[in-house]
């Protein structure tokens, strides 16, 4: 299946409430989640997946920005061995992974400097601030669907911009909208019952509750 990791986002803020008023009770710190809405846009070229949830964060640091790559928020660490050198697919250890675009980065750049090899890498969960995962119902028992396996190799986490930019923060809520565009989802799951998990994080890294979309089928949920 292409292109499955093509997404884009909608932020709709309800309000946004002046820093100098403290926030109300139920607005928390770790970010507050809850589930709004699931569609599939069947279109002429990839068709659309989308989940939308409301939020509510008492500092508003939600959202990160492309230029948001030094860490905590830089995408991959490089693997290294006990001499500090950087593993290479030609001399891996056997411990190592086959290759795949999960585990390993071809002429990457480290350190400002580009590496003219394929390094083994470990993908950083916190280069991404909302997370999804998918479930099939099989015999009544929903088994998680695992894009990282093959022959996939990918996943659906994925980043949504910064919703304010005062440093001070600010409380906030609204919702998102992440839409993720495929070829492949009737293909894939046809006539199956499924279930979406969402989780989002704030520049923190506090990590929201996980919500749950209803179980659902595409005909079920699909739009004009």
């Amino acid at each position: 299946m292409s292109n499955v990791r093509k997404y884009f986002v909608l932020i709709s803020l309800i309000s946004i409430l002046g820093s100098c008023i403290s926030p109300p009770e139920n607005f928390p710190t770790v970010p507050e989640i809850s589930f709004k809405d699931i569609r599939f846009v069947p279109t002429e070229g990839s068709d659309s997946l989308i989940v939308s949830v409301n939020f509510k964060d008492a500092e508003g640091d939600l959202g990160l920005n492309p230029t948001d790559i030094d860490p905590p928020f830089n995408p991959v660490t490089f693997r290294r061995d006990n001499g500090g050198n950087l593993i290479v697919y030609s001399t891996r250890p056997n411990d190592a992974p086959s290759f795949n675009p999960i585990d390993w980065q071809i002429n990457p750049i480290v350190n400002n400097v580009r590496v003219n090899d394929t390094i083994w890498v470990e993908q950083n969960p916190n280069h991404n601030n909302i997370f999804i995962k998918f479930f099939i119902k099989r015999n009544g028992v929903f088994t998680e669907f695992r894009w990282q396996d093959p022959p996939f190799f990918t996943t659906f986490n994925g980043r949504f911009p910064r919703i304010v930019n005062n440093a001070n923060g600010q409380p906030v809520e609204g919702s998102i909208q992440y839409a993720m565009l495929s070829f492949g989802w009737t293909s894939i799951f046809r006539t199956d019952t499924l279930r979406i998990d969402v989780e989002i994080q704030d520049r923190a890294l506090n990590r929201s509750n996980l919500v749950s979309s209803p179980e659902v089928t595409l005909n079920q949920i699909r739009k004009p």
